[in-house]
């Protein structure tokens, strides 16, 4: 059974930094695109960043320079480095793994807040 836990989110000053993380169980890790998407109160989820199994790396442009996204494939993990976090960064964060239409699978999503 195909499972995403997030960690890593919780409450930092704007010009912060926080690190995500996604522990992928259940799937062939290497065969999947691996996303970030994050949705704030009243907005629609957005993509964030993705890594291909490649690890070639695509990012929104809002965060394009501030956050990294990085696999690891020995532990099945994905991270999300963020750094100079602003208010407006502030939503839930969603892990998402990607193969097909069939084989798609979200976390349960871990709260960012940046705030002073």
């Amino acid at each position: 059974q195909a499972q995403l836990v997030e960690s890593g989110g919780g409450l930092v000053q704007p010009g912060g930094s926080l690190t995500l993380s996604c522990a992928a169980s259940g799937i062939t890790f290497n065969m999947f695109r691996m996303s970030w998407y994050r949705q704030a109160p009243g907005e629609q989820r957005e993509l964030v960043a993705s890594i291909t199994s490649g690890e070639n790396t695509d990012y929104a442009d809002s965060v394009q320079g501030r956050f990294t996204i990085s696999r690891d494939k020995v532990k099945s993990t994905v991270y999300l480095q963020m750094n100079s976090l602003k208010p407006e960064d502030t939503a839930v964060y969603y892990c998402n793994a990607f193969l097909s239409r069939y084989h798609t699978y979200w976390g349960q999503g871990t709260q960012v807040t940046v705030s002073s």
